[in-house]
């Protein structure tokens, strides 16, 4: 095993698209860990979805062997990370198994929202920064440009910073003797007993749940015995390894050390990303200090389209936990959907995720809610609960007053959109509280504004009125007052569960009428008419009609008497009053689907 001196554990941070994954891909083919024939973009993201939408979604971990100029063998564990702000939990899960970070900043966008978000929890771990400017090569870079926005925004020493091209590999070469000479080298003493954090775990179909570790101090190796601190399991371990891509085996795990151990888990349960491995025999004395707990923003309930599915939901569901510990879910069920979950997310992104991994990975059919955030409501007894679930809603008469969750919006954008992004902004309810120059092209916005008008389609217009140049970062702020009103849907008369939502009373008109134009274009009509309303308690604020199918019943009378068509009109009346009474009307999948999507899509 590599000497602890040698170990550099390190993660790239930065805004969402300025380069990580092409840079970690520069730092792989450097290190000869893939032949050239077998190497493709991206390689550190292998999920699909990843490489079709071009984000990262996961922190991937991989271990790079580098001679120095000093003619000493290094091992650089690198764990590249995603930069999108629905996935900052993963990015705070990478961040705490390393001693250093690669900050990179776009040459051609300079300093962004997440960018800054991201600076601040490396140091808040006392993480050594490397700022790195990527882009170079591009026509729009403008390096002095940067350079000045690290200094005054950041609050780094420009002249340490990097350039580099992940691109064409310039600069790589200077980046990597920087990380062997900047980022510390791990403490830790490997005569101490076991202790090591639990970063991430994957389920194998063949070998149970693969752990992926960060050793602080002692040792692990092949036969011995390991208990999870927060379940008190005993496992013996089987094997240990490192990344490298693919998993390799080595003898054993040191101090300092990013690997894996697998050990016959077949328990998911008993796994929990942030919890501390020790030795059995001789244990430690106290736990790392995990992860902060995630707290969920979103809210919505997933059921399977064919309620038989259920058990093999839950399995999936349980398995997508390991692999994603953001994910939070309870049991649920629903009138109109039969046995499902109520879920937890980080935002709409990690919603959209979790659904197509659930289709993908584990071959379910599911159907989402529309997704809602979580309510403080005070009764008028003095109790106060929490509500995320319309179907829990109180009703109106036990309500004294009802509060929502706000955020406290930062956006930096370009001068030009300044007006588009403000009316946007103000439709959102939003409430500017500071305005700030960060130089003569940009500008900071801060806003406070309520979350659930974010949940919707706010990032999408906010990335397309400014034609992608704008970034958003958020964090939540607290409770504040609001007038919020419960909106059913009826179907035929009936109202619909799953369809229920929770909205502020200005919108709920709005809402309503889109909702009910979305359904009509959706249902398939019937032989008798069926009316969707929307609904406020007994009152009715919007209303669509699918229209009746309609079989000529005068096809065969030709001639005679007017009175022989009007019977049989009548006749044709008298069965569609009466089928309207005992008609069902079934509402196919792509109606829910079709009430989750933002305005035009």
């Amino acid at each position: 095993m590599a000497e602890i001196s040698t170990i550099r554990n390190f993660c790239i941070i930065a805004h969402i698209d300025h380069g990580k994954s092409t840079l970690a891909d520069r730092l792989i083919q450097k290190g000869h860990l893939v032949a050239d024939r077998d190497f493709q973009d991206q390689i550190l993201d292998n999920m699909d979805i990843e490489r079709e939408r071009g984000i990262t979604i996961k922190s991937q971990a991989v271990t790079i062997p580098y001679i120095a100029k000093d003619g000493r063998e290094y091992e650089l564990n690198l764990v590249d990370t995603p930069g999108h702000v629905d996935f900052s939990y993963e990015v705070s899960r990478a961040i705490n198994s390393c001693e250093g970070a690669l900050l990179l900043v776009d040459a051609t966008q300079g300093v962004q929202a997440q960018t800054l978000s991201n600076m601040y929890l490396a140091l808040e771990h006392n993480l050594e920064i490397v700022p790195v400017i990527n882009k170079i090569d591009m026509q729009a870079a403008d390096i002095p440009g940067v350079k000045a926005q690290i200094e005054k925004d950041l609050g780094l020493d420009a002249g340490g910073a990097l350039l580099v091209s992940a691109r064409n590999g310039t600069g790589v070469d200077e980046l990597f003797e920087a990380i062997v000479e900047r980022i510390p080298s791990p403490a830790g003493d490997i005569a101490q007993s076991l202790r090591a954090l639990i970063f991430d775990c994957h389920y194998d179909p063949y070998r149970g749940v693969v752990v992926h570790l960060r050793l602080f101090d002692g040792s692990i190796k092949k036969g011995m015995k390991i208990q999870f601190m927060s379940s008190a399991s005993v496992y013996e371990v089987e094997t240990t390894g490192i990344f490298r891509l693919a998993l390799a085996e080595t003898d054993m795990l040191s101090a300092g050390d990013v690997g894996y151990i697998i050990a016959g888990i077949k328990t998911v349960s008993d796994v929990r990303v942030g919890d501390t491995v020790t030795a059995a025999d001789n244990p430690c004395a106290e736990a790392l200090p995990g992860f902060r707990e995630v707290k969920p923003v979103v809210f919505s309930s997933i059921y399977p389209v064919d309620s038989n599915d259920y058990d093999e939901l839950r399995t999936g569901m349980e398995k997508l936990k390991l692999n994603d510990a953001s994910l939070i879910y309870e049991k649920d069920s629903s009138a109109a959907l039969g046995f499902g979950f109520r879920c937890g997310f980080l935002g709409l992104l990690h919603l959209e995720v979790i659904q197509e991994r659930l289709e993908r990975e584990f071959d379910q059919s599911v159907i989402f809610t529309a997704p809602s955030v979580r309510y403080r409501v005070r009764l008028h007894g003095g109790e106060e609960i929490f509500v995320d679930n319309p179907m829990e809603y109180p009703g109106e008469g036990r309500i004294e007053s009802a509060e929502e969750p706000y955020i406290r919006a930062s956006v930096i954008t370009p001068v030009t959109y300044l007006g588009n992004i403000m009316t946007i902004c103000l439709e959102k309810r939003g409430v500017q509280t500071a305005m700030n120059y960060l130089d003569e092209k940009r500008v900071e916005m801060v806003y406070d504004m309520p979350l659930a008008e974010v949940l919707f389609d706010f990032y999408d217009r906010l990335k397309s009125i400014s034609r992608g140049y704008a970034s958003f970062d958020y964090d939540i702020t607290g409770y504040k007052p609001t007038e919020l009103v419960k909106l059913d849907i009826l179907l035929n008369g009936k109202p619909v569960d799953a369809l229920s939502q929770l909205v502020f009373r200005g919108n709920a008109y709005e809402r309503a009428r889109i909702v009910c134009e979305r359904l009509r274009d959706e249902i398939p009509r019937q032989q008798f008419k069926i009316p969707i309303q929307g609904a406020i308690g007994s009152q009715i604020i919007a209303r669509e009609t699918v229209n009746a199918l309609r079989k000529d019943v005068l096809a065969k009378c030709y001639g005679g008497d007017i009175t022989r068509k009007r019977k049989l009109l009548e006749k044709q009346k008298e069965g569609k009053k009466r089928m309207k009474m005992v008609g069902d009307v079934e509402l196919p999948q792509s109606a829910f689907l079709a009430v989750l999507k933002s305005k035009e899509e």
